[in-house]
């Protein structure tokens, strides 16, 4: 609340409570740095510390999911053991409901045996195992062959999947907490026409389907787009409709941006979502709920729509997204003056 009176000199109505949920064992996205340090004849596999030279000398990690964080030293183990140790400098992890994708990151081919021992580590230990070559669109499965990452948000009934790289919220709890109150917050009326600003994969997009009209929903990755709308698809959805847009830059030419609109919501990244607001037509929304990764964002852009376009801050609050960490998300809702 400081942020919002000190950078863009609003104050809420009403102050939310604080979301939260489990404070341990949450984590399901991440990246391990790979290190091998000679002088302790070992490969550290952990978070980097605060001098990002180093990475932490870990055993396990009790905020990542258990299935992740108690295999931490196995995983240590397992790249120490390989010809190719030296080359390998991350491991991603990110967890579906079913299954757990570890993604290595690998400079040089890997040879044949370090492969079988991947393949069996990943048996072993329950995993799907992807490598990772060279950009992102190199990543391919090791095994099993089509492993299937999905999600499930069961108070709308919907599944969505996934691929490795793919943004998903870190904390599956929190997320589907964080849903339910960006929706009460927004108020959809069955007849609505919704647009989702910055919507991934339809994380709000789709559960905004179960009750809107339509639901309109713009991203910049082209790749998430094309997994909306096949989640659009997976779920029986023909009230969605998903557009690939820089929402940095000029959107003049992009005809959803005049088709008129009953509420927002936006997700912004952590620069948050000034350009947008400055162009978006913002006349007949209703409402406007806005949820931030970056509370000097938020505050600005809060700013701009109370000091500059006359609406008014009914309601902001917290998210706990990640316990034990000074990061923090926020929530703000917004209505016409």
């Amino acid at each position: 609340m400081e942020n919002l009176e000190r950078i863009g000199h609003v104050a809420p109505d009403r102050v939310l409570d604080p979301l939260t949920d489990a404070a341990w064992g949450y984590r399901r996205k991440g990246r391990f740095s790979v290190r091998r340090v000679e002088k302790k004849d070992k490969t550290l596999v952990g978070f980097r510390e605060q001098d990002p030279r180093f990475v932490a000398d870990l055993r396990e990690c009790h905020t990542t999911i258990p299935e992740v964080g108690f295999k931490v030293a196995a995983l240590s183990a397992l790249i120490d053991g390989m010809e190719g140790r030296r080359d390998i400098p991350q491991v991603e992890f990110i967890a579906g409901d079913e299954t757990i994708a570890l993604v290595f990151r690998h400079l040089q081919p890997l040879s044949e045996g370090d492969l079988a021992k991947l393949t069996a580590f990943a048996q072993e230990h329950n995993f799907a195992i992807f490598l990772q070559p060279g950009g992102n669109d190199t990543v391919h499965p090791l095994w099993p062959h089509q492993p299937k990452l999905a999600f499930t948000l069961p108070a709308w009934d919907l599944e969505l999947q996934f691929r490795p790289l793919d943004f998903i919220q870190v904390n599956a709890g929190l997320n589907q907490n964080m849903i339910r109150h960006a929706l009460d917050l927004l108020d959809v009326q069955p007849g609505d026409r919704v647009l989702d600003l910055f919507c991934g994969l339809g994380n709000f997009t789709l559960p905004l389907a179960r009750t809107a009209g339509e639901v309109v929903g713009v991203e910049g990755d082209a790749g998430l787009i094309r997994r909306a709308r096949e989640n659009a698809t997976h779920n029986h959805l023909g009230n969605v409709d998903f557009h690939a847009a820089d929402l940095a830059q000029d959107l003049s030419g992009h005809a959803w941006m005049r088709a008129g609109f009953d509420r927002l919501l936006l997700d912004p990244p952590r620069s948050g979502a000034d350009e947008v607001l400055k162009q978006l037509p913002l006349a007949g929304l209703k409402r406007i709920v806005y949820v931030s990764c970056h509370p000097g964002s938020l505050a600005r852009d809060a700013g701009y729509l109370v000091n500059e376009k006359g609406w008014k801050l009914r309601a902001a609050g917290v998210m706990d997204m990640f316990p034990h960490t000074a990061h923090v998300e926020s929530i703000a809702m917004f209505e016409p003056r």
